[in-house]
């Protein structure tokens, strides 16, 4: 499903970190932070231990805690849901569009209550939210707009870069369209929120041994920092190739609804999902058979993990709880080859005709 593109580059970029015996954060983090702001299109970028740390420490930077709402979409990994509860927030699920699998803002408005203090929107699998209608519900109502762009580095609406629409949260982690191994970055136009997270991400020093704030250990080392400058000069080359991929895909597989991209956007398949409208598990073990991974994002919306059910959470979301009976994601990284191209489209196409429709 997923196969990191690491190279000499990269290799002699950690092993130059290993050799200076410098480790904990320092100069690299600093130049990796620079390098990415420059890429987001935006003021700052701060260096974090993981996406998760990024949303956390984007939520508490804003001030987001007990008695806060946040709007945020069912269909994603719970992470970003997970994330309003840590920092003492509700998170408040809206329903998501079929075509694009992101959250739907004809909902968000109805959602918002005089708790609301956010909309945090995820650009699934690398697709774009639609962050006009998103921004224009966020400036009506005086909200924050806290970016998941955790598995869309590169992509873009309109030629604006994700990330870079409100505050931006990024995962580096090792199957990411560019990876740090773990990390993640995160990114705003605001000197103040910007200065707020590196104190959060440090135990709240500004000075060593001074704490101002209730902060945590939420730093990158040099060893990241140092393969994410490496993989950031190569991920437009890389996002293309799996843009490549995914073309080629969608022209050939039958059978399946395959993905979308919205007119306007940039999507750099982080994922490359269809849905399978009947027989999506048995043509999943067909194709497993056949040798071809598959893998399901996400097999149950966040509201009915049990996390959330066992916190009152009872409510009908029915095109998320559609799509996690529907999606299957199939290989789409970089390094696929045209046969290995060829050999999905063959093992679908001859899977979906032999197990046909029918319920799972």
């Amino acid at each position: 499903m997923a196969r990191p593109v690491i190279g000499e580059e990269e290799k002699r970029a950690v092993l130059a970190v290993l050799e200076s015996g410098q480790l904990a954060q320092a100069r690299r983090v600093a130049e990796f932070e620079e390098a990415f702001a420059r890429f987001v299109g935006s003021e700052h970028a701060v260096a974090v231990s993981s996406g998760t740390a990024a949303l956390m420490a984007a939520l508490l930077g804003h001030g987001i805690g007990a008695g806060d709402e946040v709007i945020t979409t069912p269909f994603t990994f719970a992470a970003t849901a997970n994330a309003v509860l840590i920092a003492g927030a509700r998170p408040v699920f809206v329903d998501v569009r079929e075509e694009d699998f992101n959250i739907d803002p004809a909902l968000i408005e109805l959602a918002v209550t005089r708790h609301t203090r956010a909309i945090l929107p995820v650009h699934l699998f690398g697709h774009p939210c639609d962050m006009e209608a998103i921004g224009d519900i966020a400036r009506r109502h005086g909200l924050v707009v806290l970016e998941d762009a955790c598995q869309a580095h590169g992509a873009s609406i309109g030629g604006g870069a994700v990330g870079s629409f409100g505050t931006g949260c990024f995962s580096l982690y090792a199957t990411k369209n560019m990876t740090t191994g773990e990390g993640g970055m995160l990114t705003t136009n605001d000197a103040a929120i910007a200065e707020r997270v590196r104190l959060i991400r440090n135990h709240g020093e500004r000075e060593r041994y001074h704490s101002e704030l209730l902060g945590y250990n939420l730093r990158m080392t040099e060893m990241a920092a140092a393969l994410g400058l490496a993989q950031l000069s190569r991920l437009p080359d890389l996002n293309e190739r799996r843009r490549a991929n995914a073309d080629y895909l969608s022209r050939h597989l039958r059978g399946v609804i395959t993905p979308g991209e919205r007119q306007g956007c940039h999507h750099v398949y982080h994922q490359y999902t269809v849905r399978v409208p009947s027989g999506r598990d048995r043509l999943a073990a067909v194709l497993g058979e056949a040798g071809i991974e598959t893998a399901v994002f996400y097999p149950v919306p966040v509201h009915r993990q049990t996390l959330y059910r066992e916190r009152g959470y009872d409510l009908s979301l029915p095109v998320a709880e559609r799509l996690s009976r529907q999606v299957l994601s199939l290989p789409v990284h970089p390094s696929l080859s045209q046969e290995d191209l060829e050999t999905i489209v063959a093992a679908l196409n001859g899977a979906k005709a032999a197990v046909g429709g029918g319920d799972d």
